[in-house]
């Protein structure tokens, strides 16, 4: 039987150099830890040493593998304790140290230790906290084990309930046959099946529903037909800056979504309809202006915010976001925004990595050939283990990270590349110290796949690494962050979600949730989007249904016993109650945000946790890719119905953009002079960069290409240095600027003349042969 060969399988991206110089980094790293605890009265500047300085004072390991590196540096050797019996006796005699205490030291080390003296907590010093401080924590840690049971048994009464006496007969049969579904298209057909049979479809053609205000909607649906069909195309502009924003009217509310298991109120889907066709109408239009054109994209866009894909942690359960990314990839609705956090990151890294073209033939069971993290056998890692206090070795990771990082590539050249704006989530060793979102703002020549082994850096699996990026002006690798350690996001921030707000603004958020710790505490009483409530539907003569899982004293009991538990934790962390092992407030695992927008949390079966820490096979692969799938299959209508409005906005905002260009070029140039091969080449990149600076984030991300660009041209034509410029002109500006007045002089161009001639570019583009080629770079490789 031939085996089926996986795309780029056969690719090495493994840059020897970068590997080297990230074991250097880890080397010196644990060797200053060391020097700081023989040494403690060094004086602080001869401590301080920038990324220079730490490969510059690293070179003597060059000539040693990097699988070999030891963890001290030649000519800094621990020196021999000093020990003396009597007078006469010699000093330098060496003295011989408990094997228990040098394991326990190399623990310590492993664990994130920065080697300084222990701090005690001030609010810790007081007597009756020392006295009472682990009798109310046992008490209150044996209350939340009762309530936890009581909340297991709530849940299993819920999925009995559910099983016996509704899911019976036909409904069965039709529940099976939706979940059987191998392809979205299939699905759809399914789920139409079973909501006639079950009456849901019925419910979409009443608008009055208590979750959104369908009178506003209806109202602003024949307003802005009216006045489109009318020709007022200012008063459209006027009318759809007020409607374009997050959740206008509660159209967003997820209860549109969770009584059907496709489809929303019809009225909902009229309005998003007339949305798009009156910003289309907006584009093309020949009343307006072109500044008022550009002033009104950009602030829609701010309005309306941008949707983003969260991945979270989860071992090997992340690998179900492989289905996640596959099916929003195949409907074309795969977010440019995407963060994934420990083993999430890795299937963000490789979506943000790859083209569409390449992501479509990476996502199949064959992958799983190279996803061999846990390979090692017990036999290897145990010893590992007990040496270092990781189960896993890092340089061995990230060796094997270069193939879904596509080698060093860094996150600006990721961005570059396809268009898609990575986010990793890693938080330092030391605890107090702020998390930090890797990006392409945040940090974007930070080595994606150094990133990734942080975001995995869970104590006890992993420990933590050091970040590397690379030096513009040396071309090398070098520490990031003046060479801290970092680890495991998950351990504060699994989902990102305000720090993406803060830097992309984004107001959507889709969450692949595969926390085994959290799952079972995800519980939709009113439905979820696309699971309509599984009870038994008593009709009236109004076709009103029941809506609470379980019925009202469960759906209560679950909500009691859920926010009891966390009342607890809260109360055990705010009183710092529970001791810091390996330095961490464990607490966090469980009290911070672990949903968005919609979350998705596939269904995992007892037998999966066997393989929580394993390399999967190519069959479990396809599982979970299947599973994956499944899960996102009904929340795709409504990503689509967000997505779509967003994508409306981006087209003019971008068509804008270009046209902006356009009049800048023609309006620069006289007509009886070419453009120089140089001078087209750096205005056609120019239209490549513009296209996704949506924010003045990207702009200060891409000034430096920018000014490579330009000067390149000054190099090239001295005369055009004011027409380069104005080619980079900041979108504070919405209108045309003084240059272009100036230019519009120069040429006897008028500035109707202009707005004509933008107006008939961006109809231009919108023919199907020139949007293929002009805004579809997400696909083209740079």
């Amino acid at each position: 039987m031939n085996r089926k060969k996986l795309f780029d399988e056969d690719s090495n991206y493994i840059v020897e150099d970068h590997i080297r110089s990230f074991a250097k980094a880890l080397a010196w790293e644990e060797q200053y830890e060391n020097i700081e605890n023989e040494k403690s009265a060094t004086p602080s500047d001869k401590e301080f040493q920038d990324s220079t300085t730490i490969q510059r004072d690293t070179e003597e390991i060059d000539e040693v593998g990097a699988d070999m590196l030891s963890s001290t540096l030649k000519g800094t050797h621990r020196p021999d304790l000093i020990s003396s019996k009597s007078d006469w006796w010699p000093i330098n005699t060496s003295k011989s140290i408990p094997k228990t205490k040098i394991r326990n030291k190399s623990k310590k080390k492993s664990n994130g230790s920065e080697g300084h003296s222990k701090i005690t907590n001030e609010f810790r010093s007081s007597a009756s906290y020392t006295m009472l401080r682990w009798p109310i924590l046992i008490f209150i840690l044996s209350w939340i084990s009762l309530l936890c049971f009581m909340y297991v048994i709530v849940r299993a009464y819920v999925a009995l309930l559910e099983y016996f006496l509704t899911w019976v007969g036909k409904r069965k049969d039709l529940r099976d046959k939706l979940r059987a579904s191998k392809s979205y298209d299939e699905w759809v057909q399914n789920a139409l099946e079973l909501d006639r049979f079950l009456n849901l479809d019925k419910w979409s053609e009443n608008p009055k529903f208590s979750y959104y205000d369908y009178k506003t909607v209806e109202l602003t649906i024949s307003k802005l037909a009216s006045l489109r069909e009318e020709g007022r195309d200012n008063d459209l502009m006027v009318i759809l800056q007020g409607c374009i924003k997050k959740n206008f009217a509660g159209i967003e509310n997820r209860q549109l979504y969770s009584h059907r298991y496709y489809g929303t109120k019809h009225l909902v889907e009229k309005y998003i309809d007339e949305v798009i066709v009156c910003i289309d109408k907006v584009i093309v239009s020949e009343n307006i202006s072109f500044s008022d054109k550009r002033k009104f994209f950009r602030t829609v866009l701010k309005n309306y915010g941008k949707t983003a894909l969260c991945l979270s942690g989860g071992a090997c359960f992340t690998y179900t976001h492989f289905g996640i990314v596959k099916a929003l990839l195949d409907n074309d609705l795969l977010p440019s925004i995407i963060s994934g956090t420990s083993g999430g990151g890795l299937i963000a890294a490789l979506s943000c990595t790859r083209t569409d073209d390449e992501l479509k033939k990476l996502l199949v069971p064959e992958l799983a050939r190279k996803i061999t993290a846990c390979e090692d056998p017990w036999y290897v890692w145990i010893p590992r283990w007990w040496k270092t206090g990781a189960r896993f070795d890092s340089l061995a990771w990230a060796r094997k990270a270069n193939f879904f990082t596509r080698g060093s590539t860094t996150f600006y050249e990721s961005f570059k590349r396809t268009g898609r704006r990575l986010n990793i989530s890693t938080v330092p060793s030391n605890p107090h110290s702020p998390v930090i979102l890797c990006n392409n703002i945040t940090s974007p020549n930070c080595i994606i796949w150094s990133s990734l082994l942080a975001s995995s850096a869970v104590p006890g699996i992993l420990n933590p690494v050091v970040l590397l990026m690379k030096d513009l002006k040396t071309d090398r690798v070098v520490p990031f962050s003046l060479g801290s350690k970092w680890r495991d996001g998950s351990l504060r921030t699994d989902i990102p979600i305000d720090a993406l707000n803060t830097y992309y603004n984004v107001n959507f958020s889709i969450v692949s949730q595969v926390n085994p710790h959290i799952l079972l505490f995800f519980f939709a009483p009113k439905g979820t989007v696309g699971r309509p409530v599984a009870i038994p539907r008593r009709k009236t003569h109004k076709e009103k249904y029941a809506s609470l899982r379980g019925g009202f004293i469960a759906t209560a009991l679950e909500q009691l016993f859920k926010l009891e538990i966390t009342k607890w934790l809260q109360m055990v962390k705010s009183l710092d109650l529970l001791p810091h092992l390996l330095e961490q407030d464990w607490l966090n695992i469980w009290l911070q945000r672990f949903s968005g927008s919609i979350t998705i949390w596939p269904r995992n079966r007892l037998k999966d946790f066997w393989y929580i820490l394993s390399d999967p096979t190519e069959e479990r692969l396809a599982e979970m890719l299947s599973k994956g799938e499944r899960a996102m299959y009904p929340r795709i209508l409504f990503v689509k119905h967000r997505l779509s409005i967003e994508k409306a906005i981006e087209k003019g905002r971008k068509l804008t953009k270009l046209s902006a260009n356009f009049n800048t070029m023609t309006s620069s140039v006289s007509p009886e002079t070419e453009l120089s091969p140089t001078l087209a080449e750096v205005q056609a990149a120019t239209f490549d960069d513009d296209e996704y600076e949506s924010d003045s984030s990207d702009d200060e991300i891409l000034s430096f290409e920018k000014e490579k660009h330009i000067a390149n041209t000054q190099d090239c034509d001295g005369e055009n240095e004011e027409d380069n410029a104005d080619e980079y002109y900041d979108d504070d500006d919405y209108g045309i600027s003084t240059g272009d007045e100036a230019n519009d002089e120069n040429t006897g161009n008028t500035l109707e003349e202009q707005e004509s001639t933008s107006s008939h570019f961006i109809k231009s583009l919108l023919r199907p042969s020139s949007r293929d080629s002009k805004l579809h770079r997400r696909n083209t490789v740079f």
